[in-house]
């Protein structure tokens, strides 16, 4: 009975183990048939009153690609890393994609201080960034493709636009970090340029949210236009507190340089309307391109969500890697970098084109006044920009 038992367990395990060989193989070739995407935000803190949407769009656009075929025949496989609106978080979670992961491409990064954070990190693993936000340009990296709008593209276009359209005197309002302080400085030199003057220049660390104080320098120096680069969750209280002190657009030409229609849901249209933004792309632009994305987003996320500027870059550039991926014929950093030298995509903002040298977009300049609304009424469209990410001023 002993040995009966001993060869019944023995076949057991002997089946067993044979019948767990054809699981492992089709482990693998499963295991082959993916391939590993990192997206990094803040989902968590003050930016992702601005990020976790661009999350959504994103995701939207991965699954698009995998519901018709994936890319050279491989579906994608999404890794989420919340950035937590801290710098060196970001380093690190852009670390764990490359390291541990093996990404071969990630999406993400929102503000200059996290992308800056995360550059050196893409560099020294030879690894690839898509960057989907307007940023202060003065840059270029070998692993970053730069999907959002340049200074020349959004922040000098906006000053000469202002300059001949609604005054000469400026004054300037940030978030104390990189974007805002060096878009302020190139600001500076583009008022100067235009014949106008700064008369004020104020800046709050992030997620401050008592603006009182300089609400009052700003009513002193009455300047013509306010230009804005307050970030995050302190725009909430900033024109909120705007509208509290008797300042809205029948008195005061504002320019926001940093509030999207997403922000517009979390700040409230009836502390904005009439103030103007400045961006490559707006919800309300009419086009087959646009439309279907938007349309599509609401499908998904729901009819009362909106899209702004750096949601539509970002579903941009998971189209514009898997163009380059399909051009090249392979995954490889250099083979996708290589492909992408003057690929051109149409766009939800219109069609935009890689830069041969800068990796950065031609995109066009949109000036528009937010609407009761919440959507963004354009008055002013620029032809097609070269990105030039080193202005001469």
């Amino acid at each position: 009975m002993h040995n009966d038992t001993y060869r019944l367990i023995k076949r057991a395990l002997f089946l067993g183990a044979f019948s767990l060989l054809p699981l492992a193989l089709v482990s693998q070739a499963q295991a082959a048939e993916t391939v590993k995407v990192g997206i990094i935000h803040s989902l968590t803190g003050t930016m992702a009153m601005s990020e976790a949407s661009v999350v959504d769009a994103e995701k939207l656009a991965i699954d698009e690609i995998n519901a018709s075929g994936g890319v050279l025949g491989k579906t994608i496989e999404t890794i989420v890393e919340d950035g937590a609106s801290d710098w060196p978080t970001f380093a690190e979670k852009a670390r764990k994609l490359l390291e541990s992961d093996r990404v071969v491409v990630t999406f993400g990064g929102h503000t200059s201080a996290s992308r800056k954070a995360m550059l050196p990190v893409f560099e020294r693993n030879k690894g690839l960034l898509y960057y989907p936000t307007f940023y202060e340009g003065l840059e270029k990296s070998p692993a970053i493709i730069y999907t959002g709008a340049e200074a020349s593209q959004q922040t000098l276009a906006a000053v000469g636009w202002l300059m001949a359209n609604k005054g000469k005197s400026v004054y300037l309002i940030g978030s104390d970090y990189i974007w805002p302080r060096t878009t302020n400085k190139l600001a500076r030199a583009s008022v100067s340029k235009h014949g106008g003057s700064i008369v004020g220049e104020d800046y709050l660390p992030l997620g401050s949210i008592e603006f009182s104080s300089v609400i009052n320098k700003i009513k002193a120096a009455k300047p013509d236009i306010v230009l804005s680069t307050v970030v995050g969750g302190s725009n909430v209280a900033f024109y909120k507190q705007l509208k509290a002190a008797g300042i809205d657009s029948s008195n005061q030409t504002l320019m926001a340089l940093a509030v999207t229609e997403d922000e517009v849901t979390g700040i409230g249209a009836e502390n904005l309307t009439g103030f103007l933004t400045c961006m490559s792309y707006f919800q309300s632009l009419e086009n087959p391109v646009n439309e279907k994305f938007v349309a599509a987003f609401k499908a998904r996320y729901g009819d009362k969500r909106v899209v702004g500027d750096p949601m539509a870059a970002a579903y941009t550039a998971v189209y514009l890697w898997k163009k380059a991926v399909e051009k090249a014929g392979s995954f490889d950093v250099p083979a996708v970098i290589a492909a992408s030298s003057e690929l051109t995509l149409d766009a939800p903002e219109g069609e935009v084109k890689v830069h041969k040298d800068n990796h950065h977009l031609w995109k066009r300049a949109r000036i528009g006044a937010i609407n009761a609304q919440g959507q963004v009424d354009v008055i002013y469209e620029s032809a097609p920009i070269e990105p030039n990410p080193f202005p001469k001023l």
